[in-house]
């Protein structure tokens, strides 16, 4: 891998794991639903300039269906789920649970792909679930709201729910129009429920510069970076950003945001990672 690429790579991971951080900041302030929203709307915004400034057609006409289908599995319902989780639990638990998305991916993929299930993949998967057991055992004094930690995972099911779709139906869609009509479909079905989830606290202005930075670092920026490494080094190289999204989610958690770092969470999260590496691994 050429150092460029590794650089991109790992400044995706940072992206995404800094999201995590800024979503925990934004949640507890402007509750699931509109935290989800307009952190959508904002990338789907950046993307939509970018895109007419290059000159890139999205095909709407042809490809709005998958852009809304995935858009809903990818996009709208695990953003939301991951803001409700982020309103009670920290930053770098949501980013560890995040991880096991693969792990989901690797047990639909049986039924649904026809992929075997090799002793590899299996060994992950119980190493996966270990990992969380650990990252959510209870420390004295803190206590994780199960809603919350079942709202994490079902986001990352969502991811794995995305992949096969667009394994099976979407994979002749274009990437970057994948990008901005998966944003926007994902906003445009999460507006009416705005009025159900009003702000629960006063906005700030640091609240206003997180929201900014999800949507121009975590979603368009990172969206950029991530079509750019397709082309580059290949979808299954990819794959490794996966193993690096918490160990950056759960730094920043701790510098940023003081979350405690106990055994019980780094245990957890190698495991989790050790998973994730073993069900992805060829």
């Amino acid at each position: 891998m050429r150092r460029a690429d590794a650089t991109r790579l790992v400044l995706l991971a940072a992206l995404w794991g800094a999201s995590f951080v800024f979503m925990r900041i934004v949640a507890p302030v402007l509750g699931p639903v509109l935290a989800a929203d307009t952190r959508i709307f904002v990338a789907a915004a950046a993307l939509g300039l970018y895109f007419r400034l290059i000159g890139f057609d999205p095909q709407w006409r042809r490809w709005w269906r998958e852009y809304t289908i995935v858009g809903s599995m990818n996009t709208a319902l695990p953003f939301v789920l991951y803001a409700y989780a982020a309103m009670s639990i920290p930053a770098g638990l949501s980013v560890v649970l995040n991880a096991t998305a693969p792990m989901w991916g690797a047990l639909l993929a049986a039924p649904l792909l026809r992929e075997r299930l090799t002793l590899a993949r299996f060994a992950g998967l119980v190493l996966g679930v270990a990992g969380v057991a650990l990252v959510t055992h209870p420390e004295p004094g803190v206590d994780f709201p199960p809603l919350a930690i079942a709202a994490a995972l079902g986001g990352a099911l969502c991811y794995a729910l995305a992949g096969v779709y667009l394994k099976r139906r979407a994979q002749s869609a274009p990437a970057r129009g994948m990008a901005l009509g998966t944003q926007l479909a994902a906003g445009i079905m999460l507006t009416p429920f705005l009025a159900l989830s009003p702000p629960v606290a006063p906005v700030t202005p640091l609240v206003i510069g997180c929201v900014i930075a999800m949507g121009l670092l975590g979603g368009a920026v990172a969206y950029l970076l991530y079509f750019r490494l397709i082309i580059d080094i290949g979808p299954i190289r990819l794959l490794t950003v996966t193993y690096l999204i918490p160990l950056f989610g759960v730094l920043f958690g701790a510098i940023f945001l003081g979350e405690t770092l106990t055994l019980w969470t780094l245990f957890g999260a190698a495991l989790v990672i050790l998973g994730t590496a073993l069900v992805l691994r060829k």
